[in-house]
């Protein structure tokens, strides 16, 4: 097999742009693949439907459904396409990364061919897959709120801010004394002793966390904000934990740690706010953060059989529905024209229960998953 992988700009036209989700130029990643047999393309296909799952569940925290798109939502020349679809807060739908099927159409259409185990020439069975730029509006739609960002700690840049509190230029001299020991218990003294070597003039201490992922702890010490407004600050940005450090915290020998993902806070002894209690903690904080989104995901999938329904939920409520339904192109667009809503994907967890078609009325094995979509 051939397999090319590139991270490329794309510029498309758009009529409407919406920022990170449809933009005139973005960066996306693309993957082309050429096989020997369909089972091999195939099998690479479904392959990287669930890598991008993984990646979506694991490190962006966002529960998603995966499936294969309906003829009339494939993409144009493949025999299938299978895609990942998140649910925003607002209810609809994002298709989030696909995965194509191309069986041999685009290899006989531009002689894609490779010499046969029989010295024959043969054309290949190749795939198509992709997710872009796009994955980051998903990220600000499903986990932000109204005071800014909130980022899963695996892709955080920064993990945990330290914010000194002082008054005074004595207080300053021990809380910043009693900051450097609490780094010391982070990330040990090689690290703090690499970042002073760095630190230069600048006011934001920055210190590595995993210089494999490049995430950071940084130190506040400016002195030209309040707490409250270095708070808000790194509050904005999406810091998953904030420190503070003031003086009756340097008195009682601990910290104070904050959540951005629900805002609480614990005491914590210096002895204790070691690498392993930042570890457990960003931990706990990405998996409440995919529980919390799941949560709200499930909550807002509903099972329809009348079109009336139907039409009744897409007009006043949110979320997706679960119907019986006989895929067809026609129909499908008599529903969008209705309704907005569309086929956003054939589930693959099918129940194998039959019912009745949402629209129509027949009978109908599959089940599908309508939604309306960015």
């Amino acid at each position: 097999p051939v397999l090319m992988n590139q991270w490329a700009n794309v510029v498309r036209w758009e009529r409407r742009t919406r920022l990170f989700l449809r933009t005139s130029e973005f960066l996306w990643q693309e993957g082309h693949t050429a096989h020997e047999t369909e089972a091999e393309a195939m099998e690479e296909t479904r392959r990287m439907l669930e890598v991008y799952r993984s990646f979506a569940e694991d490190f962006l925290a966002i529960p998603v459904l995966a499936g294969e798109k309906t003829e009339a939502e494939r993409f144009a020349g493949a025999v299938k396409t299978f895609c990942i679809e998140g649910m925003m807060q607002d209810g609809k739908a994002l298709q989030m990364g696909t995965s194509h099927f191309l069986g041999q159409n685009f290899s006989r259409a531009f002689g894609i061919q490779f010499e046969g185990r029989d010295q024959r020439l043969e054309y290949a069975w190749t795939t198509s897959w992709g997710v872009s730029t796009r994955l980051i509006g998903a990220l600000i739609m499903v986990h932000s709120d109204d005071e800014g960002l909130v980022l899963p700690p695996k892709v955080a840049p920064t993990l945990a801010v330290l914010i000194p509190i002082f008054h005074n230029e004595a207080e300053r001299t021990r809380v910043l004394d009693f900051v450097g020991q609490a780094l010391r218990f982070m990330l040990g003294d090689d690290e703090v002793a690499a970042s002073e070597r760095r630190f230069g003039n600048t006011k934001i201490q920055q210190l590595f966390y995993d210089k494999g992922t490049g995430q950071s702890v940084l130190v506040d010490r400016r002195d030209t904000l309040r707490p409250g407004e270095k708070h808000y600050y790194w509050e904005q940005r999406g810091v998953p934990l904030r420190i503070e450090v003031g003086p009756r915290d340097v008195e009682a020998g601990q910290v104070v740690v904050k959540s951005r993902v629900d805002g609480a806070k614990e005491v914590v002894p210096l002895a204790r706010l070691n690498r392993n209690y930042i570890g457990a903690r960003l931990m706990d904080l990405q998996k409440a953060l995919f529980d919390r989104a799941r949560a709200f995901r499930d909550a807002n999938i509903r099972r329809c059989n009348d079109f009336r329904e139907f039409s009744q939920f897409f007009a006043e409520g949110r979320g997706f529905l679960r119907c019986h339904f006989n895929p067809s192109p026609a129909v499908e667009a008599q529903i969008k024209e209705l309704t907005k809503a569309t086929v956003r994907l054939i589930p693959l967890d099918q129940t194998g229960e039959g019912g009745v078609d949402v629209f129509t009325g027949e009978p109908a094995s599959t089940e599908v998953i309508f939604g309306i979509a960015y």
